[in-house]
């Protein structure tokens, strides 16, 4: 039998999420009011947030293992603030408290201000029917 490689490691999902929030926040910032489109764009951020701080503990698990607790715990605290965001950032949207969002959109951008997209990049619109999942996930 021959070994099984897995391709799609929580690190290439995480990269995969950093630039997908990038390209989320800059097509949010050209939205002049709130539209339906809008909407999805901030919930998915927050759900992207939540999948990358869900994936931190996969991420340490490997250092674990070989005893390198210290860099576990440095990878942990760099990564501490996605799930605080995702939370507040989730109340936020299904509130409708735009203020709330537009506050914390700059802080989340700069923590990824190192991210960069190709002009051609194949991302897409990951943030449709963003909101409806968002709810979904909160009557659960």
């Amino acid at each position: 039998m021959s070994r099984l490689i897995n391709t799609d490691s929580v690190g290439k999902e995480r990269t995969r999420l950093s630039k997908s929030i990038v390209l989320c926040i800059r097509e949010l910032a050209k939205q002049n009011q709130v539209t339906q489109d809008a909407k999805d764009q901030a919930a998915y951020i927050a759900l992207a947030l939540q999948s990358i701080s869900d994936g931190i503990d996969v991420s340490v698990a490997a250092w674990e293992k070989r005893d390198y607790w210290v860099k576990a715990d440095k990878f942990r605290m760099e990564w501490l603030w996605a799930g605080q965001y995702a939370t507040k950032l989730k109340e936020a949207v299904l509130s409708d408290d735009w203020a709330t969002i537009a506050t914390m959109l700059p802080s989340i951008a700069q923590k990824f201000n190192k991210v960069e997209i190709a002009p051609k990049h194949r991302l897409g619109t990951p943030w449709t029917n963003a909101y409806k999942l968002l709810a979904l996930h909160q009557k659960l």
